[in-house]
C-alpha cells in the first residue's frame, strides 16, 4: 500500500506517519482480540509504555507485511515512500514524534522536544536533546534539519508551464518551503531551531520529525559540513547540485540483496542494517551506540512473504508477527491455529480506491462521460458484501475521501458532497454515458495493482464482471511492479490500491492538488487547489470542515476516483511475545517494533 502524505506535512515526517482523516475529532477504531496473548490489552496508553530499564535479549524475532523487496535509506522520495519500506526504515531514523496506536500525535521524549512559541506569527521551536547522536559518533543537530528543508525548498529553475521544479526529488515537493521561506533558524552544531510559518498551519505538529544525516550528504557531494550549510542558507543551485544527487540517488537500492555501505547509512534509532537477501529478507541488528532506552530484542528480521502465505508461515514458526490482509479465510486460519498464536482485529484507517489516469493522452481522464460510465458499473455494494462484511459486519462502502464512516463529521461531509449518483450498478446507464462519450465499444480499460493480493485479485473479477456488461473490456495490467513502474510511468486507466495513514488535517493536498508530489494521475482543478490552500492556512476547525466539504464535492463532481471501503485490520503473532500492538495508523504493527520481546 502508499503511504498517504501530508501535503506538505510530511515535509521532515518522513516515512512514519501521513494520512486521513480530514477534519474533526476521530473516534478511535474499535481492537478486539482472540487467543491466547497476554499483552495487547494490557496497555493504559496508545503510545508506547514505558518498560523501565531494558537489557537486550539475545533473540531474533520474524515480522513481515508483504513480498515487496526494499528500496533503500531514503524512503522520501516519491518512488520509494511507501508502508513495506518505511517498515524497515522507521527502525532505523528516530524523531521528534510518532503516532499512537488511534492516530494520537505523542512527542518522542527521549529524541527532543517542539513546542509552539508564537501564534502571531506563527513560530514553532524544536530541542533535540543533547545525547542524540548518529551511530557514527556524529551529533543529531540542525543543519541536518537544515538539509531537510532544503530538500522541500530550493528549485531549479522552471517547469515548461513556469512551475518552480524541486531540485531534490522529495515526495512532498517545495510546499515545506513555502510555508517556511526563512528555514530555520539555528547555529551548525546546535541542538535548538525554530520554525516561522507565513501562515498558519493545522498539521504543525507533524511537520518536522525525522532527518538524514546532513555530513554524509556534504561528504559524499565533496564538500564540507559548514559550506553545505552555506550553500542551503544562499540558496546556491549550482553548489547544491552535487549534493542533491547523492540525496536523490545516493540511498537508494536498486539492485536487491546489496546494501549500502555502512559508511553512509548512519542511524540514530535503535536498529541498523545487518544483511538482505534478495528476495527474502532484511536483517536489523541492534544498533550499539544508540543513545535511548536498548531495543527489547537484539535482530528483527524483516521477511518478504505475500499477504496469502503469512498465515502458514506463522503457523510454521517463519514468522513471528504478521499483519496480513484482512478477509474471511485469512481470520478463520489464524482462529484455527490455537492458543500459540494472538489475533487482533479492529478499524483502520486504511481506505481502498480507484484512481483514474489525467495523465495527457489518456482518453480515461480526459473524458468525464466515460469515466461516469465506469463508475455506473463497479459493482461498490458487491465488493463490500462479499470481501469485507465478512470480516466486519459494520463495513460499508465509502463515500468520502477525507474522513472515515466510523468518524464523527462522515455523515455531513458526505450528505454535502455526494447525492448517492454511484450507489447502485447501472448497466443501462453505463451503456448510455459510453454512448454519450463516443467511444467505440469494447472500450479497453487498463485496470492496475499490486500483486500478489489475493482480496485485490477478487475485487478485479467483481469489477470485470460488471463493468464487460455495460460495454467496457477491463483488463488487468496488476504484478509486483505496479508502484515501482505501472503507476509512475502513467501505463493504466484505472489504479487499484489503498491510502495508509493516521490522522491529519492536510494530508490529502498533497495527493489531490495540481502540484501534489503524490499525485500520480495529474489531476487538476482550480477550485480544489484553492479550496486546499485555505484549509491548510486556518487553525479554525469550522473553516476547515467546510473546505473538506468543498473538496469531496469537487472531486465527485469531477470524478477523481472511485472510493471503495475502509479496509478492516487484523494483526497476529506468536502468543509468546510481549508488547505487540496492532495499531489502526500506518506505521503498521512494527510501530513499536523496538519494544517487542519473548517472554521468559
Amino acid at each position: 500500500m502508499k503511504i498517504r502524505k501530508m501535503a506538505a506535512p510530511f515535509a521532515v515526517l518522513m516515512s512514519a506517519s501521513l494520512v486521513l482523516a480530514a477534519c474533526g475529532t476521530s473516534e478511535e477504531p474499535e481492537q478486539n482480540e482472540t487467543t491466547g496473548g497476554t499483552n495487547q490489552g494490557e496497555a493504559d496508553t496508545t503510545g508506547k509504555v514505558d518498560l523501565g530499564d531494558v537489557t537486550t535479549k539475545e533473540d531474533t524475532i520474524y515480522y513481515s507485511l508483504g513480498g515487496e523487496e526494499w528500496l533503500g535509506f531514503n524512503g522520501n522520495t516519491p518512488e520509494t515512500y511507501s508502508t513495506y519500506n518505511s517498515v524497515i526504515n522507521e527502525r532505523l531514523i528516530e524523531g521528534f514524534m510518532y503516532y499512537g496506536t488511534d492516530g494520537t500525535v505523542y512527542q518522542n521524549e527521549q529524541f527532543g522536544n517542539f513546542r509552539l512559541v508564537s501564534e502571531d506569527p506563527m513560530v514553532v521551536e524544536y530541542t533535540i536533546n543533547d545525547n542524540v547522536t548518529w551511530s557514527d559518533g556524529e551529533p543529531v543537530a540542525y543543519e541536518d534539519y537544515l538539509l531537510e528543508w532544503a530538500a522541500q525548498a530550493i528549485a531549479d529553475g522552471e517547469d515548461e508551464e513556469g512551475n518552480p521544479k524541486p531540485l531534490f526529488n522529495h515526495v512532498g515537493g517545495l510546499d515545506f518551503g513555502g510555508r517556511t521561506p526563512a528555514g530555520p533558524q539555528g547555529e551548525p552544531g546546535g541542538k535548538t531551531f525554530t520554525f516561522e510559518y507565513e501562515n498558519p498551519y493545522p498539521d504543525y505538529q507533524l511537520q518536522v520529525n525525522l532527518a538524514f544525516p546532513a555530513h554524509i550528504v556534504a561528504e559524499q557531494a565533496g564538500m564540507t559540513l559548514d559550506e553545505l550549510v552555506t550553500a542551503i542558507q544562499d540558496k546556491d543551485v549550482e553548489a547544491l547540485r552535487p549534493a542533491a544527487k547523492f540525496w536523490n540517488e545516493g540511498w537508494l537500492s536498486p539492485n536487491p540483496g546489496e546494501l549500502p555501505d555502512e559508511a553512509i547509512v548512519p542511524v540514530n534509532g535503535p536498529y541498523k542494517l545487518s544483511s538482505w537477501e534478495r528476495g527474502q529478507s532484511v536483517t536489523l541488528e541492534a544498533n550499539e551506540n544508540y543513545w535511548g532506552t536498548p531495543p527489547a530484542t537484539k535482530t528483527l528480521v524483516y521477511r518478504f512473504v505475500a499477504p496469502e502465505a503469512q498465515v502458514q508461515a506463522l503457523r510454521n514458526g517463519d514468522l513471528h508477527v504478521i499483519e496480513p490482509q484482512a478477509d474471511v479465510d485469512t481470520v478463520a486460519q489464524i482462529g484455527q491455529i490455537g492458543d500459540t498464536v494472538t489475533m487482533a482485529t479492529g478499524q483502520s484507517l486504511t481506505w481502498e480506491h480507484l484512481d483514474f489516469n489525467f495523465i495527457d493522452g489518456n482518453e480515461m481522464g480526459a473524458n468525464l462521460a466515460l469515466r461516469e460510465a465506469f463508475a455506473m458499473c463497479v459493482p461498490r455494494q458487491d465488493i463490500v458484501d462479499k470481501l469485507i462484511k465478512p470480516v466486519d459486519s459494520e463495513a460499508v462502502v465509502m463515500n468520502a475521501r477525507e474522513v472515515f464512516p466510523f468518524q464523527a463529521n462522515y455523515d455531513e461531509v458526505v450528505s454535502e458532497a455526494y447525492d448517492g449518483r454511484y450507489d447502485e450498478v447501472d448497466i443501462d446507464g453505463a451503456k448510455a454515458k459510453l454512448a454519450e462519450a463516443g467511444v467505440e465499444t469494447p472500450f479497453t480499460v487498463r485496470l492496475g495493482y499490486s500483486q500478489p493480493n489475493a482480496r485485490r485479485d477478487a475485487e478485479f473479477q467483481l469489477i470485470q464482471e460488471s463493468c464487460n456488461k455495460a460495454g467496457f473490456d477491463v483488463q488487468n495490467v496488476a504484478g509486483p511492479d505496479f508502484f515501482s513502474k505501472t503507476l509512475p510511468n502513467g501505463d493504466y486507466d484505472v489504479a487499484m490500491y489503498a491510502w495508509a495513514g493516521s490522522g491529519q488535517v492536510v494530508s490529502g493536498q498533497n495527493i489531490y492538488s495540481t502540484k501534489g508530489q503524490q499525485n500520480y494521475g495529474k489531476y487538476s482543478s482550480e477550485a480544489i487547489d484553492i479550496a486546499w490552500e485555505a484549509l491548510s492556512s486556518t487553525l479554525d476547525t469550522s473553516q476547515q470542515l467546510e473546505q473538506v466539504k468543498v473538496i469531496e464535492k469537487n472531486l465527485w463532481d469531477d470524478l477523481y476516483g472511485i472510493p471503495l471501503f475502509a479496509h478492516p485490520g487484523v494483526t497476529a503473532y506468536d502468543s509468546s511475545l510481549q508488547n505487540v500492538r496492532r495499531t489502526a495508523t500506518q506505521s503498521t504493527v512494527a510501530w513499536n517494533a523496538e519494544q517487542w520481546v519473548r517472554a521468559e
